[in-house]
């Protein structure tokens, strides 16, 4: 008996795992199939949206907002952010930089949404078509040979540097940035 204990917690361990696996979504398989570049797309998903509700909540007449005069004003960071998802992307997905200039084109509030929307659609296409494997491949970023799931990464550091400089900048105006609302509670379950 004891030679077969192993055998058969091997064997139950498989079949759960296997049963689990089945009421997983297809996206949480593909992630554990590329755990690294599904991380990386689920934290991108994360600050697209914290940015994107950061976007929203400034009133208009906040996007000229800057505390000193040395640094961006709210809505040219917005404008820098949506530049530079085409900068890294272009780079993962090796293509040319369509190079909108986005932070010196645009300055209202719905132009800069906008822009950010599409900035965002087309970073989209470098995230879902990483894998763990694909992501190994090197490309250059700033000179040096980069890994292009570490692009992505860079992409991701970026976007949540600036989500920081848009923090202080909500908070000087009393706005609760998005990632220190209260989460929205859970709809009662009926009986």
């Amino acid at each position: 008996m004891r030679k077969f204990l192993p055998v058969i917690l091997v064997c139950l361990f498989a079949t759960a795992t296997f049963v689990s696996a089945q009421d997983k979504p297809a996206a949480v398989a593909q992630s554990q199939d590329n755990p690294y570049s599904g991380f990386n797309k689920r934290a991108y998903t994360r600050v697209t949206d914290i940015l994107l509700r950061s976007a929203d909540k400034m009133p208009e007449e906040n996007y000229q907002f800057k505390p000193t005069d040395t640094v961006r004003t709210y809505g040219q960071i917005l404008g820098h952010v949506a530049d530079a998802q085409y900068l890294f992307c272009s780079i993962a997905l090796g293509e040319k930089n369509p190079g909108l200039n986005v932070e010196q084109t645009k300055t209202s509030k719905a132009d800069l949404i906008a822009a950010l929307k599409e900035a965002f659609a087309y970073c989209n296409k470098a995230y879902d078509g990483m894998t763990d494997a694909s992501g190994t491949q090197t490309v250059k970023l700033f000179g040096g040979d980069t890994p292009k799931l570490d692009v992505l990464t860079v992409n991701n550091m970026h976007n949540m540097e600036h989500y920081g400089n848009l923090v202080t900048y909500m908070r000087i105006k009393n706005i609760v940035p998005p990632s220190s609302e209260q989460p929205p509670q859970p709809a009662a379950k009926k009986q």
